[in-house]
């Protein structure tokens, strides 16, 4: 009995080694970063698919006019779009667009000034969207990827002077009138991850401690002067910080959310059967998306989608770490951060461990321009990936491999070319030659010697 157990002990602990192993060798594999992205952000986006028309359906249905896919076509139209605008970005070389970054951020300055004009549209107490003619969307949200992009390439080119605190006031303030702008909207919530976004890239950057932590304590004492010289803002954070025993205006929306959550149980009530998207929870198709999932899919969904973040994370982090050139590592860390940081706000909320605050699920919850700027910069993460110093020989190995299959392909054409296939419907080589003796003797009239096979 004990030579069985030690058998099986043993026998389990070669598999734990093995099993180790493999996952490790896979890992070391030069593509390895940008299979652990393309993964996690593909699954996002089918949890995100198939959540949104089940969160949406009745929303639609009333809405629309008895169309209950409406809302879950349109996320369709902009998640194709996104994803397009992403291969575009994964496959052409970072240094080749980077100057694009500059007109991003003239767009996005445009579009947020516009919000101010007739074109604007208030929605939820933010005039955060802007309507021309059938198309709506934030400009915010192209302002974060500009901050991003941009970002990189300004950073990038001061990255030996970015110790003074004059070299890096250009981004600041290019950053901050973006920041500034979003705020006059009445959207925190974007302007908290556009900040974050800032202090990731410049944490990454290696910009002196006294300098980062001077920027991170205006920031600081900013938000908290928006937060208790706005009446709505007050009370959701009263609401927060002493939670009351009954549901008001200030906490009626965190209550409907985790009272969702915790009728999900472990396993949920199955696709679909959500009670509080029937009109409960406001915003179940978006900010509070999460709370459906863990409605119908239970405590094993929200995990999941928690899971799937993390895989990101590290595929992003272990991207920036592998970058060589600054201008990779920057545009890695900006993209990572923002992601990470924003799901971080929208699965806190939902938790009621973060204030409420109006920020959506990255590639989850329904939103247009969130969807194509996220996977734009998922696009751009991507051709960090592929600038990998591993990455780059992996591809210069199957070049050769392809090239040298390729000249042996030629070679072996020259060579039946003047032999002859071995094997084929004309026959073999030998008889081909006999052939074309026979041939040549008979054109040239010739009469072969008695006893040999040649022509006199």
């Amino acid at each position: 009995m004990a030579f069985e157990t030690r058998n099986l002990a043993d026998g389990t602990r070669g598999w734990v080694a093995d099993t180790t192993a493999t996952v490790r060798g896979w890992l070391d594999h030069p593509r390895a970063s940008q299979a652990l992205l393309l993964t996690s952000v593909a699954l996002l986006l089918f949890m995100g698919t198939m959540m949104v028309l089940s969160a949406s359906s009745v929303l639609s249905y009333t809405r629309y006019n008895g169309n209950s896919y409406t809302i879950f076509l349109r996320q369709e139209g902009f998640v194709i779009a996104g994803v397009m605008s992403a291969v575009l970005l994964a496959v052409l070389p970072p240094e080749r667009i980077r100057r694009i970054s500059v007109l991003l951020v003239l767009a996005s300055f445009t579009g947020l000034l516009l919000t101010f004009t007739p074109l604007g549209m208030t929605v939820n107490g933010n005039r955060n969207w802007l309507v021309i003619g059938p198309i709506q969307g934030q400009p915010s949200e192209f302002a974060k990827l500009a901050i991003v992009w941009w970002g990189a390439l300004f950073l990038a080119d001061h990255d030996r002077e970015l110790d003074q605190l004059r070299r890096i006031l250009p981004y600041l303030s290019v950053s901050g009138l973006l920041i500034a702008l979003t705020v006059l909207q009445g959207d925190l919530g974007s302007s908290v991850v556009m900040a974050a976004i800032v202090g990731t890239v410049l944490w990454v950057a290696g910009v002196p401690l006294q300098i980062f932590l001077g920027i991170g304590g205006t920031a600081a004492v900013a938000v908290g002067i928006l937060i208790v010289t706005t009446p709505y803002r007050v009370m959701r954070m009263v609401a927060f910080l002493r939670p009351p025993s009954g549901i008001t205006d200030a906490n009626y929306q965190a209550m409907m959310g985790t009272y969702a959550l915790a009728s999900g149980g472990w396993w949920g009530h199955g696709l679909g059967g959500s009670v509080q998207k029937w009109g409960g929870l406001p915003e179940a198709h978006t900010d509070y998306i999460l709370a459906v999932i863990g409605e119908e899919l239970g405590l094993w969904g929200t995990l999941s989608v928690v899971a799937l973040f993390a895989m990101l994370g590290w595929a992003g982090i272990r991207i920036m770490r592998r970058s060589v050139r600054p201008y990779q590592r920057f545009l890695a860390a900006g993209a990572t951060g923002w992601i990470l940081f924003q799901a971080f706000v929208n699965i806190s909320v939902v938790l009621r461990v973060w204030p409420v605050m109006g920020v959506p699920l990255p590639f989850i919850s329904a939103g247009g321009t969130a969807v194509v700027a996220t996977l734009m910069a998922v696009g751009l993460l991507m051709s960090c990936a592929r600038t990998e110093p591993g990455a780059i020989a992996e591809r210069e190995r199957r070049a050769r491999a392809r090239a040298h299959q390729h000249n042996i392909g030629r070679v072996s054409a020259v060579v039946d070319g003047r032999g002859g296939p071995v094997d084929g419907a004309t026959g073999s080589s030998a008889e081909r030659r006999s052939r074309t003796e026979g041939r040549g003797t008979a054109a040239s009239g010739g009469r072969r010697q008695k006893g040999t096979g040649r022509t006199r």
